[in-house]
């Protein structure tokens, strides 16, 4: 039996899902907008492929032409939700130039995305189940890290004298966020819940400040 994950890369590579590319085919565009909705709406198992096709007003030919299953389209929708998320929290990011507000505002703005609908749904809650596990984890890590990465780089350089092991801190902040904007979607009040997060991150980052400045001095 293939694997699903290389199942997944196939697709991915003969749709052009993973090279961050806009669609050149308008039916395509078309097909992707209206999953989107769909799988938000009734998720992956509730959402049929008619219902997709008669939504974007195209054939089953039409759909077939640009994608070789429904698994393959609900993972387009994936990634670019995915690659919209990265570019919002990446934008707040270098909006700021001290590291440590750089964090912050990054963290916000992966728990505002976390509260939308459609990247609540879809992302964290159907995609583990639909692309599985192994699939979803691995998109999850090449989207995410490398951005997690670049902060901790940032903030283990401002706080200069602490022995820091940056690949160890990086995977922590990794779960951390991941376990937090789970946290928010599966809450009944996300607003709530994404203030009590930011507190509570902002406790952590003030408290790795901190410890900079004491041993600096």
């Amino acid at each position: 039996m293939t694997h699903p994950a290389k199942v997944l890369r196939a697709a991915r590579k003969a749709t052009g899902t993973s090279s961050g590319r806009g669609y050149s085919s308008g039916t395509k565009r078309a097909l992707v907008q209206s999953a989107t909705r769909l799988f938000a709406d009734h998720g992956y198992a509730g959402t049929s492929l008619d219902e997709v096709v008669a939504a974007s007003r195209v054939t089953k030919g039409a759909f077939y032409h640009h994608f070789p299953s429904k698994l393959a389209l609900f993972d387009a929708v994936f990634t670019e939700l995915q690659e919209a998320a990265i570019r919002s929290i990446r934008a707040a990011f270098d909006a700021e130039s001290d590291p440590w507000e750089q964090a912050r505002a990054g963290l916000r703005a992966y728990l505002d995305v976390s509260r939308e609908t459609e990247y609540r749904r879809i992302c964290m809650q159907e995609a583990p189940v639909a692309l599985g596990q192994e699939a979803f984890a691995e998109s999850e890590r090449a989207a995410s890290l490398g951005f997690v990465n670049d902060a901790v780089d940032r903030l283990v350089d401002d706080i200069g004298e602490v022995a820091v092991d940056r690949e160890a801190l990086a995977a922590v902040f990794y779960g951390a966020i991941r376990s937090s904007a789970e946290f928010v979607a599966e809450s009944s009040d996300p607003d709530l819940a994404s203030a009590r997060v930011a507190e509570s991150i902002d406790v952590i980052l003030t408290g790795l400040r901190t410890l900079g400045q004491l041993v600096g001095d």
